[in-house]
């Protein structure tokens, strides 16, 4: 009798330490489908925030360390372009640009001057493009932002939510130009501040250099 109960009470306790391991097998794989749900949902939510068109900030940092896709509303209303008045130096294309912002107040126009003329087909809407780019602001007259220090970033124009001075600054370039656009508040982030050096009502001075086409 005492070696059954013995043996009744080792396979009790067997039993207790397999339940013991399932269950803690279950919590470990639970907590596993938790940590990739959560990873998944902070992905689609950053790629959303980062190309549907709102006004929500992506990301934004010094020059040196971000890439930052100018996003907001985007407007489809062709609007008047002039020539930049006081251009940033041409400088060469593949290397990244200097910008400078020009003295004074900033102009009320939306100017647009090519520093380097590309060659092949004009952009158009619904061309898909490889850009970089330097930002540089009236509020702070010095570059906040530049793709330079990380990488080309990808866009479908008229398709993907650019502040409208891009959707419009971009048409007509060519793969292999270089662009200066000084975009007014009403083609940029009018009177909303965003962190990292553009203010409320700031005048934007970007230097695109187009990649590709495509």
């Amino acid at each position: 009798m005492a070696t059954t109960k013995r043996e009744r009470q080792k396979a009790a306790r067997r039993l207790k330490m397999e339940q013991m391991e399932r269950e803690a097998k279950r919590r470990k794989n639970l907590r596993r489908a938790v940590i990739v749900a959560i990873v998944a949902v902070l992905v689609i939510g950053s790629a959303a925030l980062l190309f549907s068109g709102k006004s929500t900030p992506t990301t934004t940092s010094t020059a040196s360390t971000t890439t930052t896709v100018p996003t907001t509303t985007t407007t489809t209303v062709p609007v008047k372009r002039t020539a930049v008045i006081d251009p940033s130096p041409a400088g060469k294309f593949g290397t990244a640009p200097t910008v400078v912002v020009p003295p004074g107040a900033p102009s009320k126009n939306f100017e647009v001057s090519d520093l380097i003329v590309g060659t092949g087909p004009a952009v158009k809407n619904g061309d898909k493009l490889t850009m970089q780019y330097v930002l540089a602001t009236y509020s702070t007259r010095k570059v906040i932002q530049s793709s330079w220090t990380s990488q080309p970033f990808t866009l479908t124009l008229g398709v993907t939510g650019l502040i409208p001075g891009w959707d419009q600054g971009l048409l007509g370039m060519r793969a292999g130009g270089r662009r200066e656009m000084i975009i007014p508040p009403s083609l940029g982030y009018g009177s909303q501040s965003r962190s990292g050096g553009i203010a409320a009502n700031d005048t934007l001075v970007f230097v695109v250099d187009l990649l590709k086409i495509g």
